[in-house]
């Protein structure tokens, strides 16, 4: 049994990775940190975990064989070094990092450690993901030639849902570490290397502003890869945000030589047609972290390969997704 210790008590940390470790053979969550102690104890108490440290050096010290890093992305490089000085291997929540800089630190310093780190892009273990990359390796669709993958959504809305006046908090957050780009479209950008298995040779974006913030809140980005494979990420934080009812859109294409491959999130869809004729796929969620966190203790027993997504692969992600974001705040003000 693998004793991991978990750093951030946010939403992600409660919907997503804590019970999905509790749902693990081989892993027990033994215990977390937060600096807020009211989150950390509000948390140990739903997910009946005894041990929470608002100290991060005495939960490093806490007799820990790994570290799931699930704070703010603020916060990840700092919490990266310290488990590399303490050499426990990381799973770290998207994005690596704020920029490449700090990603190639963190990366310097787990390889120092000889401690792995790896990236929690849990996008990839859901079947629809290892279904549309099975059917790209056996040309069902013929050579890719290009992937269109959306994700509109409203990030819950301007404000918090009733009460009147007050700013959304983790919007605020999530716009000021860089956008939806950085943010979401990390997930799309790292399943377009991972299907196609070729890496992006280019990038270029497009921004839309449609509330006060330094980042874009609706982007486009355009990647050109080494085989000729375009890919199209279109992603949003304010569709239909000052909507009191939810409108999101959630889509993959990926068109190929002789057909394409269709998810459709929201109508629940998941198809293939060819030259062949059509082909009904079997439909799921776009997010896995059971899949994920099976992967990650299968790893931390055995050793060996793995497919969990690298750090390379994280500092692609963030690389492409920042610096395209960069580029056109510096575009939108002249600097």
């Amino acid at each position: 049994m693998a004793n991991i210790g978990l750093m951030g008590c946010g939403v992600v940390a409660d919907y997503g990775h804590l019970p999905a470790m509790a749902r693990t053979d081989g892993l027990e969550c033994v215990a977390l940190y937060d600096p807020d102690a009211v989150r950390l104890s509000i948390t140990q108490s739903k997910h009946r975990i005894e041990r929470g440290y608002t100290d991060a050096a005495e939960f490093m010290a806490s007799g820990l064989d790994a570290v799931a890093i699930t704070s703010p992305a603020t916060a990840h490089h700092d919490n990266v070094l310290l488990a590399a000085a303490h050499r426990l291997p990381v799973l770290c929540e998207k994005p690596l990092a704020l920029d490449q800089a700090e990603a190639e630190a963190m990366i310097s310093a787990m390889q120092a450690a000889g401690a792995p780190l790896w990236v929690g892009f849990d996008y990839r273990f859901s079947p629809v993901s290892q279904q549309i990359r099975a059917l790209i390796a056996e040309g069902a669709i013929g050579r890719v030639r290009d992937l269109r993958l959306v994700y509109l959504w409203d990030l819950h809305g301007r404000e918090v849902r009733g009460q009147d006046g007050v700013r959304n908090q983790r919007r605020e957050g999530r716009m000021l570490e860089g956008g939806p780009m950085a943010d979401c479209g990390v997930h799309q950008i790292d399943l377009a290397r991972w299907w196609t298995g070729s890496e992006v040779v280019d990038a270029r974006a497009e921004g839309v502003w449609v509330e006060g913030y330094a980042a874009p809140d609706h982007m486009y980005l355009h990647l050109d890869h080494a085989d000729g494979t375009h890919t199209l990420v279109e992603i949003s934080y304010s569709y239909g945000a000052s909507c009191p009812e939810a409108c999101h859109t959630f889509v993959y294409e990926i068109i190929g030589t002789d057909g394409l491959i269709r998810y459709d999130r929201e109508r629940r869809e998941f198809w293939l047609r060819n030259s062949q004729g059509s082909r009904e796929l079997t439909f799921a969620g776009e997010k896995n972290f059971d899949g994920m966190y099976a992967e990650f203790s299968r790893v931390l027993a055995q050793g060996g390969e793995t497919t969990l997504p690298t750090a390379l692969d994280g500092l692609t992600a963030t690389r492409l997704a920042m610096e395209s974001t960069l580029a056109l705040m510096r575009r939108r003000t002249g600097g």
